[in-house]
């Protein structure tokens, strides 16, 4: 069987009951949670591993505050785990009486599939449940929508099917047993990507990618050693800046982000290698855990 796996943004309403979900969801199969709060795209909530899948549930960054001051950098962020994920999760409260708009506002530009979760269906009848149902179908055309209770029936086995099913085919993005040193090295590309996402425009990100060539972890100090991966030398061109000055500031802003991350003082070398068209060739892909 092919192995699958993806990224779930699951976003919605800080007491909408995102971690009880995950409880639910994760149960006995949950194998990592990571406590640092995330800077990275993903905020990871929980990991579900099975021999044939990995879902990486994520939480997206304290995404809707009712009366937020729109952050640039924070909706950015939220846009990214929106991005990125492979299928969304929008948890709604069946007695939800807020104003929705902000959220839906977010998933228009959105290219992922969405499962509404409308929770809390133990406080309220069943009349309301469907007027709720019908009510996020017409609004967001759903790919589906569940009525769940997260606390009061736990048994979420039929969502969690549904869920490994709109994967996508691909490795494992982490080991499976361990938090291990590559899921930091994963966390220090990240977060490197993150900054050539926010610095530089459109075609140059998506013909990047971050490789961590050393990682070494000294008692005060973390030592990572970076390359960047580029498909042309005009690229790579733009990447460095001039005099290296925008390098500089990527280098800046990642660092800033992973000592916050690894709460470690972090010295960061990065160099910038062209490997032309590496997105067509498929040892690199595979090297770069694209391909199985």
């Amino acid at each position: 069987m092919a192995h699958k796996a993806g990224f779930v943004s699951i976003i919605g309403k800080p007491n909408a009951g995102k971690s009880t979900l995950m409880n639910a969801l994760v149960g006995e199969k949950m194998s990592i949670i990571t406590p640092k709060a995330q800077t990275t795209r993903h905020r990871i909530l929980g990991i579900v591993n099975d021999e044939n899948y990995q879902v990486v549930f994520s939480d997206t960054p304290g995404i809707i505050k009712p009366h937020y001051a729109l952050h640039e950098s924070m909706m950015s962020q939220v846009q990214g785990s929106i991005v990125d994920a492979d299928l969304i999760l929008l948890m709604t409260d069946v007695n939800e009486k807020h104003d929705e708009q902000d959220v839906v506002k977010r998933l228009q530009g959105s290219q992922a599939p969405v499962v509404v979760l409308i929770n809390k269906i133990d406080q309220s009848d069943p009349e309301a449940v469907k007027q709720k149902v019908t009510y996020w179908e017409e609004l967001l055309k759903p790919k589906a929508v569940f009525a769940i209770s997260a606390l009061k029936f736990p048994n979420t086995s039929h969502l969690l099917e549904y869920i490994v099913e709109q994967m996508p085919e691909h490795p494992p993005y982490y080991e499976k047993d361990a938090l291990t040193d590559r899921n930091d090295r994963f966390f220090a590309s990240e977060m490197i990507r993150e900054q050539v996402f926010k610095q530089y425009k459109k075609e140059i990100p998506y013909s990047t990618e971050v490789v961590i060539t050393a990682f070494k972890e000294d008692e005060t100090i973390y030592r990572i050693s970076a390359e960047i991966i580029v498909e042309r030398e005009s690229q790579k061109n733009i990447l460095i800046g001039k005099n290296g000055e925008m390098l500089k500031i990527v280098g800046t802003y990642a660092r800033r982000e992973m000592e916050n991350f690894f709460q470690k003082k972090i010295f960061l070398e990065m160099f910038v290698k062209v490997i032309s068209d590496w997105r067509s060739k498929k040892n690199y892909l595979k090297k770069f855990g694209y391909e199985d």
